[in-house]
């Protein structure tokens, strides 16, 4: 979304539901215009009684069908298209006020209107699970027991023949005692409950008290000392917090931008304000809330996927009522309402992980970009190796560009060599002068990453006498081979089955993993080192809750002196004892149909090597590939990421690719491989056919996705490309039109993916 500053308008699809014609009709009761959480882009009237008052933004029970469905109020009005008598009414208001801020909810109607999806999903998307069932949008009331004025008056000796409520009722005279605490007072709840039938106790709550950080913030002593940069940045960014503005904080890694980070926020917390900070992958926030803890004295909150259910609700209600400080959090994190938001921090804002991938594909980064402008305060993106969007946006003067050329400390850039793998003995994936190197650095008391991104024991498993390759029925790939569990799982739709004792196509016994995975490299590095403790970071080993911080602390203490990880260990992370990196098989990223494929590589290995010497120490980073002269790696080994990203840009003008352009795919899957061609054969029909379409416009395909089949399902997709990123959508709006016209969309699943990252 490279101009999204210039596309701040009225959403035109919501100005449809909103400002609709509606037909004359004369009746006094009102009308709600409810989103519900189904994949039709409309909204459904409903007659709200008149004992009944609802709000935009409030949740509401209404009938849908045979069932009673949680919806949300986008208006009301007093028409509607349908006769009023045909309406069925609200069964219940649900919320006295609206459960958005004012601005979140601004967010949500332009991005359900600019990524084109149906407004009930967009709204619920935002919202923690429990408000999307019905509970509170409040703190759950304090429950506590107290005396009646019969129970403060009656004789204690009457109750001689019960002990526990002669001391429960002793002990409620003394003043009220709050229900969570009559286990640690010793008080029979049985017996406070057979005080209550006797009229002697009774049962009240009232609402929480809000906790106020403002008037106790402070900032711990232990500050840095900011280089000349890092003030810099600090007071440019400092000198514009009382309007929008976008910085790209563009640092090589170990610059020390989250000090940066920290200062500005010290400014805006001194306001009174709030700050909502976000990482891309739930394995850095641990060591992001640890930094932020240490900086603060206030309330920090965390907002990510490995939280239940109450505790996502809870961290919600704590930043839209002001009692958080600063919220840290992943991608869904940026639709938190604020009581008095001041700053929002992307971290590594290049990371794929910002754009959603399935259901309502946004990009988060871009969105925060809106929802700042839309508060009219700052924004800081942050990244070692910013996205080419970015950095285009910075030449379009639309950011401001920061720079930290210097790495913090005494830190000293890494050392790189090229492997030539050609001609070589390789054992487990490694070079022998890799081993060498490896106990090098080992021997000197250091730390030693190794990075394989592809998890697992092996990517194939294969008879070796026939040939024949383990393959996933329901998609185009290899099942990957876990040994550990013994069992073959395909990384895309997630099917698993158990190893075959034979191949089932020879019957041969000869079965064999093909290629190196994290699970095989771990096992085979214990003979080279069999006294040096391992440590394997990837999804497998960190998918139990609470088990990534234990590794990641387990690394800190020394416990852990060769790491073993996928692209988990690459984002962000400071290990201040790692002095040398290897990258093992790179060759995959260097031959790929995405054009995407060389800025994601130059961005992983940039911030791979970033992870060796970060603390005063040497670092040392090894390369290994069997194409060290590809000119994607001597330009980033020769002339740094910089370099790559000014012959990026200068080649994706030439071929008007993004950000040069704007790109729109419609994809459509089947079961048979027919009917999703066809439809959209069909549709690219009917928009050639078009007046909408204007020249600039290209269209490509039907042509089957990079990834053919998936989950059973056949995919196929068309691609829109057009220079004018407005006019595109007004051809998408559209083409969503000429769709409910062909019999075909009815008989496939099809989606639209708005600034697409993966084909």
């Amino acid at each position: 979304m490279t101009n999204v500053c210039k596309l701040i308008r009225t959403p035109l699809s919501l100005m449809c539901i909103l400002t609709r014609h509606f037909s004359s009709q004369e009746d006094s009761m009102p009308v709600a215009h409810v989103a519900l959480p189904v994949p039709l882009p409309r909204t459904f009237d409903y007659l709200l009684p008149d004992s009944m008052s609802a709000k935009a933004g409030c949740r509401v029970t209404v009938p849908f069908g045979k069932q009673q469905r949680i919806g949300i109020v986008v208006s009301v009005s007093d028409k509607s298209e349908l006769p009023l008598n045909e309406l069925k009414a609200v069964a219940e208001v649900l919320d006295s006020e609206p459960v958005f801020s004012t601005s979140t909810w601004r967010l949500l109607l332009w991005a359900a209107d600019y990524y084109h999806h149906p407004i009930g999903d967009v709204l619920f998307h935002a919202l923690p699970v429990m408000l999307r069932q019905g509970k509170s949008a409040s703190h759950a009331p304090l429950w506590y027991w107290f005396a009646t004025e019969e129970g403060q008056a009656v004789d204690i000796n009457s109750l001689k023949r019960s002990q526990k409520q002669q001391q429960a009722l002793a002990a409620l005279r003394q003043g009220k005692i709050w229900r969570h605490q009559v286990d640690e007072l010793e008080v029979s709840e049985t017996a406070l409950q057979a005080l209550r039938k006797k009229g002697l106790s009774e049962l009240a709550s009232e609402a929480p008290a809000l906790y106020d950080w403002r008037d106790s913030f402070s900032v711990s002593g232990d500050r840095l000392r900011l280089n000349t940069e890092q003030a810099t940045a600090v007071g440019a960014i400092h000198s514009a917090s009382d309007h929008f503005s976008a910085w790209l904080l563009a640092g090589v890694t170990g610059s020390g931008k989250t000090e940066v980070y920290l200062s500005v926020l010290e400014n805006v917390l001194a306001q009174g304000k709030q700050a909502l900070v976000m990482v891309p992958e739930i394995g850095l926030t641990p060591q992001t809330i640890a930094r932020f803890r240490e900086r603060f004295n206030a309330p920090v909150e965390v907002l990510h996927s490995g939280l239940n259910d109450s505790e996502r609700l809870s961290a919600w209600l704590k930043a839209k009522n002001g009692e958080a400080a600063i919220v840290i959090g992943t991608r869904s994190s940026l639709f938190t309402p604020f009581k008095n938001l001041g700053v929002i921090v992307i971290d590594e804002e290049h990371d794929s992980s910002y754009k959603q991938q399935e259901g309502w594909r946004y990009h988060a980064r871009d969105l925060a970009v809106y929802r700042a402008h839309s508060e009219q305060i700052p924004i800081i993106l942050g990244s070692a190796t910013p996205a080419l969007e970015t950095l285009h946006n910075v030449r379009q003067r639309k950011y401001h560009m920061l720079r930290l050329t210097r790495r913090a400390g005494n830190a000293r850039p890494a050392i790189q060599h090229v492997l030539d793998l050609k001609g070589q003995q390789v054992q487990a994936g490694l070079a022998p002068a890799l081993i060498t190197r490896m106990r090098q650095h080992l021997q000197a008391g250091n730390q030693v990453i190794l990075f394989l991104n592809r998890r697992g024991f092996a990517p194939a498993l294969l008879c070796h006498d026939c040939g024949w390759i383990a393959e996933c029925p329901r998609c185009d790939h290899y099942y990957t081979f876990h040994q550990a569990q013994r069992h073959l799982r395909c990384h895309h739709c997630d099917s698993q089955r158990p190893v075959p004792r034979q191949c089932p196509s020879c019957g041969s016994t000869h079965i064999v993993p093909v290629g190196l995975g994290t699970e095989q490299l771990e096992e085979a590095l214990k003979p080279f080192f069999p006294d040096v403790p391992l440590s394997r970071i990837d999804r497998d080993t960190t998918s139990r809750k609470g088990a990534l911080e234990q590794q990641l602390a387990e690394v800190h203490r020394g416990g852990a002196r060769i790491l073993i990880g996928t692209q988990m260990l690459a984002k962000g992370h400071h290990f201040p004892d790692v002095t040398l990196v290897a990258l093992l098989d790179v060759d995959g990223a260097l031959f790929s149909a995405d054009f995407r494929s060389a800025e994601r590589f130059a961005q992983l290995y940039t911030q791979v090597a970033g992870r060796a010497g970060r603390a005063g120490k040497q670092g040392e980073v090894v390369l290994q590939t069997h194409h060290p002269e590809h000119p994607l790696l001597q330009t980033l080994l020769h002339k740094g990421y910089d370099a790559f990203a000014e012959q990026a840009l200068a080649e994706r003008q030439t071929m008007q690719l993004p950000p040069w352009t704007s790109h729109v795919i419609i994809r459509a899957e089947d079961h048979n491989n027919q009917q999703a061609p066809l439809f959209l054969q069909q549709l690219r029909n009917l928009l050639q056919a078009s007046p909408l379409v204007d020249n600039p416009l290209w269209i490509l395909g039907p042509v089957p996705a990079l990834a053919p089949k998936r989950g059973g399902r056949f995919r196929w997709q068309i691609l829109l490309q057009h220079p004018s990123r407005i006019r595109l959508q007004h051809i998408v709006s559209g083409a969503l039109v000429l769709i409910n016209t062909l019999p075909e969309a009815r008989k496939v699943k099809w989606v639209l993916d708005v600034d697409p990252i993966e084909g």
